[in-house]
């Protein structure tokens, strides 16, 4: 793998911050960076005509027309890859999945052949792929468009998996994976889109660097570490505890899992002494149990209590909304699992 971009933050002291939303600041960021770069393209089911299936790309065929704004058959393993080639010789698509659930359908391209020629060709090809698209629960639409697939993603080397959570970073951070040399998956929760947040002013340029984690909350008496939309609920529990039982939640926002911050970690696990991973993968072999593991192994000495995990269960994603707000690791579970380890 290249080198990380070396991104710059906005200077949000200096500018008068705006409300957006998510899905807003995805498609400035795709607008932005194919304006400044005629090498950037778009190609995936229905990005064009349509504007993608949650609009995300609404708009960008009547600016950059259909040789950048690509409509594909419904075909993952062709058109990524059309993706591997465009960026061996120079382009630098991004790629949108309609569900991510669908990776597994151009598995063989992306983890046997995106994510090795790098390594494969001794550093002699780069291929600057995005591969972007929505995932994740709450919209009852079942087992195979509701998984999160980051853990997936993570697993494999050669592939940089950023999950942001706030129209702020998803902003800053897309522009970052597009400009960096390397595969980057970018994974959007779907119940993120119509979220707000704040964001500087659309003429403003700024990036967010992959590979950073960012504290959300502050708080001395438990380490919460997590990201994408589980963020929000972790945050919503978290003002919750306090509230309720006076828990200071201190809440870690990976934003990037692979590469993982895990000094940003420690250095949180130091002050609070005890550490809960959480995310909406699932539990079995996730991100959640890398974050412990390292925790064992890195920093062992910072923890007063056993470093927990709480994902998904281990189950097919239901349609019934009852069933699926009972698996996901949300709000209610989070509370419960802060609680049950305040009593260690």
């Amino acid at each position: 793998m290249t080198a990380p971009v070396m991104a710059q933050a906005a200077p949000e002291a200096a500018v008068q911050m705006r409300k957006t939303t998510y899905i807003q600041a995805v498609n400035e960021a795709l607008r932005e960076e194919m304006r400044r770069d005629e090498s950037v393209f778009i190609l995936g089911e229905d990005v064009a005509h349509y504007g993608g299936l949650f609009r995300v790309t609404r708009g960008l065929l009547d600016e950059f027309g259909p040789q950048r704004v690509i409509d594909t058959p419904i075909s993952e393993q062709g058109f990524m890859g059309m993706a591997l080639g465009a960026a061996a010789v120079g382009m630098r698509p991004v790629v949108e999945l309609m569900y991510m659930d669908f990776t597994l359908v151009a598995a063989d391209q992306i983890f046997n052949q995106i994510a090795k020629y790098h390594y494969m060709t001794g550093g002699l090809i780069h291929l600057p792929i995005v591969v972007r698209g929505q995932q994740g629960g709450g919209k009852r639409y079942g087992s195979q468009h509701s998984q999160c697939v980051e853990g997936l993603y993570a697993h494999f080397p050669g592939i940089r998996v950023v999950v942001p959570a706030t129209p702020y970073d998803a902003k800053g951070l897309l522009k970052s994976a597009i400009r960096d040399d390397n595969p980057v998956v970018f994974l959007e929760h779907k119940m993120l889109y119509f979220t707000r947040g704040e964001a500087p002013p659309a003429e403003v340029e700024y990036t967010v660097p992959i590979g950073l984690a960012d504290v959300k909350r502050t708080g001395q008496d438990l380490t919460l570490v997590t990201y994408g939309y589980c963020l929000l609920q972790a945050l919503e529990a978290a003002d919750a505890l306090a509230a309720r039982y006076g828990i200071q939640v201190e809440v870690v926002d990976l934003r990037t899992v692979n590469p993982m911050d895990t000094d940003t970690i420690w250095e949180s696990v130091a002050k609070t002494g005890r550490l809960l991973a959480v995310h909406e993968s699932y539990a079995n072999c996730g991100v959640g149990a890398e974050v412990v593991a390292r925790a064992y192994e890195e920093a062992p000495h910072l923890l007063r209590a056993p470093a927990r995990r709480l994902g998904m269960a281990p189950v097919s994603i239901p349609v019934s909304k009852p069933l699926e707000d009972e698996i996901l690791p949300w709000k209610q579970q989070i509370m419960a699992a802060v609680l049950e380890m305040m009593r260690a």
